[in-house]
């Protein structure tokens, strides 16, 4: 007897819901492996998108690459700008050597992968890391952008299927529609809101709301961002790795993108 797809759905969610709500709350190394493994997955699947593309981008650099910004974010070990010097000048040079179609083409796939992927995934460690004295703040941190992530997705699907009746950018992502976005952003904001009634006691309400607006916006952006890429490689899903989800790359492409944004804000105007 086969099991339909939303029912594979809601097991697999209901198993890693779960689990990602304890390795958030623990933090430290539970938290840095479980970022590395969306990341190195989500290169990964970024470079199939570019395979379908005909374009090589250099897949086990752009990994140690990912790895390297991720670990820097979480030990400090190195300059972050002595690193992307690194990264880049390692690159350049072993492209020299790879004769596999276009060299500029190759580079800035690989260099874009590395930047969008690695970099936002490492702001993510950031954030965990961000309150050392009271390390608890930012595993409740993680979990309320995570919370609001979910809920603005949700909110933005029913509140689309129910009134959407004006396309958002129908060439990249057909059914979003800006009524569906309202109701996203409305929702990210009451999410917030309701974290820091309930355990973001050591942030403003001012900052509640903000970080409600950087979700329910730049968290949609992100999943279009991502809708773009797939549009153009030709792909529904950005692989099938998580059953009844698609792939990784596909449900972490808003926290990806959400993530510098929030640690920007957090570090600069809260």
């Amino acid at each position: 007897m086969s099991i339909s797809n939303t029912a594979v759905r809601i097991i697999v969610s209901a198993i890693a819901i779960p689990a990602i709500v304890v390795v958030s709350y623990l933090g430290n190394y539970y938290f840095f492996i479980f970022i590395l493994a969306i990341a190195i997955i989500s290169f990964y699947e970024f470079s199939l998108f570019a395979k379908n593309k005909e374009i090589e981008a250099n897949v086990i650099l752009g990994i140690l690459s990912v790895i390297l910004i991720i670990a820097n974010s979480f030990r400090n070990f190195i300059d972050f700008y002595a690193l992307l010097i690194l990264v880049v000048l390692i690159l350049t040079i072993v492209e020299l050597f790879r004769n596999k179609g276009s060299a500029i083409v190759n580079l800035g796939t690989t260099l874009t992968g590395i930047f969008y992927i690695g970099l936002f995934a490492s702001a993510l460690v950031s954030i965990r890391e961000y309150y050392p004295a009271e390390y608890t703040r930012g595993g409740l941190l993680i979990l309320s952008i995570l919370f609001s992530i979910w809920i603005c997705d949700s909110a933005a699907f029913f509140g689309g299927t129910s009134l959407g009746k004006h396309k958002m950018f129908p060439r990249v992502s057909p059914k979003k529609s800006w009524e569906g976005a309202v109701f996203g952003l409305l929702f990210a904001v009451a999410a917030m809101i309701s974290s820091k009634a309930v355990f973001l006691d050591f942030i403003s309400w001012k900052d509640a709301i903000l970080l409600g607006l950087i979700i329910g916006i730049v968290g949609q952006v992100g999943d279009l961002v991502e809708s773009l890429f797939k549009r153009d490689a030709g792909v529904k899903d950005s692989s099938g790795f998580i059953p009844g989800h698609g792939g990784v790359f596909d449900r972490f492409d808003s926290l990806l993108y959400v993530a510098p944004v929030v640690f920007l804000y957090i570090k600069y105007f809260s």
